[in-house]
């Protein structure tokens, strides 16, 4: 009888993650690769966990370690590449072309993948959602599916604060100290600084209200059926931020930062022999430097090179460059160039001194996690503001590639290469990794705590449902204005009459005496 009861048990044991699962629909709007990798982890630990996951993607993330993941591949990811030879130009002008630039991926990935006969033929599935992941970055067209699935949902950063983002959750956003994503300003900000960002976020913030908000809606009702559901009515937004690296801010409960989410369980893998027999022969350390999935090393420009050549043939140190070509002009001994390295494991070696880096947030936050200091070469998009915000924590120096020298990049390399910045990079990786929970636990948790609720509305700010002169006590003020006034007659023209009163009487007594 016993074993009965037993293998009964056991198998209504075996049904309660089943009973427990949650029906998600991640939606992944931009064709770029980078975007995913922040939160394709989390759609693996989703998975893991017995949960159902469609995913609505340009770039593949089911295989064969995920059991419960269907991948609708609506496009083709874009292709990356970025030509250092027309990257010469002023980050500031390069904050001004950002808007444009992913306005037009914007609409690039919106027809292509809203009219795709994948997705139209995901629309007409019978299908029932608890929640709904979508990426906020520089779309809503998708966000119709929020209202036919009549589901709550969630939206995923994989970079920092978009102009728009903190509003949407009813987060304070004040340009005084809260930066522009496409600015990149120390701290703290100058008069100047305060200016210009301020100017940048009113500018940023129009151009997706013009440029992609109102398209994004309009394609939406044309290609889903339905009106983009209003961001104002997200349950939560997740972050690839983390106060130790872009700085502390006010947030609602409704905002988690997840930073380093990509990084969850991962630990450094041995090195391909070439490259471990390269590091560990450097008595001085290595430096390695790479530029990203985007930029080749055949566009780079020459002069440019041949400052960075000449600055590390200066160097006791070993460099490892991530270079495209078969071969290098002029390449010193001290230099060995790759195709492809495994960022992650050179970068947490004991050996790695120094990662010189475009500013992408997915190295960014490896280096940190490693602890190595960084020179940033940022290119476009959030690039400056990371780099800023590392050089801001003593984590790294910033160096614009349309200005590089030899002397310049020499200089930059014996300052991250100092005792003081080897240890700042140190205590910032101590800072940035000592959390209550990791990033991974934490979205996960907030996930199925939406799913459970059907929603998070008890976490939502009331400063959402307020109209413009309400949140700014417009109104207030001006109902105190006019009352001061009132007053301030009022006690005016009593006091002229009493004032009048008294000085007649006077003049009535000095008659009479």
């Amino acid at each position: 009888m016993s074993i009965v009861v037993l293998s009964v048990v056991y198998a209504l044991l075996l049904l309660v993650p089943n009973a427990l699962a949650y029906n998600i629909l991640v939606v992944f709007s931009h064709p770029g690769k980078s975007h995913v990798a922040v939160f394709s982890p989390l759609v693996k630990e989703l998975d893991r966990l017995g949960h159902n996951i469609t995913l609505i993607t340009y770039v593949p993330v089911a295989d064969n370690t995920t059991k419960n993941t269907r991948d609708i591949i609506v496009g083709e990811p874009m292709l990356e590449v970025v030509d250092l030879q027309n990257a010469l130009s002023s980050m500031r002008l390069r904050s001004i072309e950002g808007p444009f630039m992913i306005s037009f991926f914007a609409h690039e990935s919106c027809v292509n993948g809203l009219s795709s006969p994948a997705f139209q033929s995901f629309l007409t599935e019978n299908n029932e959602f608890d929640v709904i992941l979508f990426e906020f970055f520089n779309t809503n067209c998708y966000m119709g599916l929020a209202n036919k699935f009549k589901a709550p949902f969630i939206g995923l950063s994989s970079c920092s604060f978009m102009p728009w983002h903190a509003n949407w959750l009813g987060a304070p956003e004040n340009p005084a100290f809260n930066q522009d994503l496409f600015s990149g300003f120390s701290r703290p900000m100058s008069f100047f600084d305060r200016v210009e960002n301020t100017l940048l976020r009113v500018y940023t913030t129009a151009m997706y209200n013009i440029g992609m908000s109102k398209p994004g809606n309009q394609y939406s009702e044309k290609y889903i059926g339905e009106p983009a559901a209003d961001p104002h009515d997200a349950s939560l937004l997740l972050v690839n931020t983390h106060h130790t690296l872009h700085g502390a801010r006010l947030l609602t409960p409704s905002i988690i930062e997840v930073g380093g989410i990509h990084l969850h369980n991962k630990q450094p893998k041995k090195l391909p022999e070439a490259l471990e027999s390269w590091i560990n022969n450097s008595d001085a350390g290595v430096i390695y430097f790479s530029l990203g999935s985007m930029i080749k090393g055949v566009t780079f420009p020459a002069a440019r090179r041949e400052a960075f050549v000449g600055a590390f043939a200066r160097l006791r140190q070993r460099v490892l460059w991530k270079w495209e070509n078969d071969t290098m002009p002029d390449k010193p001994d001290n230099v060995m160039i790759y195709k492809w390295m495994p960022q992650f494991d050179i970068l947490c070696n004991p050996k790695v001194k120094v990662f010189i880096s475009h500013g992408g947030l997915l190295g960014t936050t490896e280096a940190i996690q490693c602890g190595v200091p960084v020179i940033v070469l940022p290119q476009f998009g959030d690039q400056l503001n990371n780099a800023k915000a590392l050089e801001n924590v003593g984590g790294g120096v910033v160096l614009y590639l349309q200005e590089v020298t030899e002397e310049k990049v020499y200089n930059a390399l014996q300052t991250v290469l100092s005792a003081e910045y080897q240890l700042n990079a140190k205590a910032l990786s101590s800072r940035f990794k000592d959390r209550p929970l990791p990033a991974m636990d934490t979205a996960v948790y907030w996930i199925e705590h939406v799913a459970r609720h059907k929603g998070a509305d008890h976490m939502r700010s009331p400063a959402i449902n307020l109209p413009f002169y309400q949140y700014f006590l417009i109104d207030v003020i001006a109902f105190l204005a006019l009352v001061s006034l009132i007053s301030s007659y009022l006690f005016f023209r009593i006091s002229k009459v009493v004032l009048r009163s008294v000085l007649t009487r006077n003049k009535t007594k000095e008659k009479s005496s």
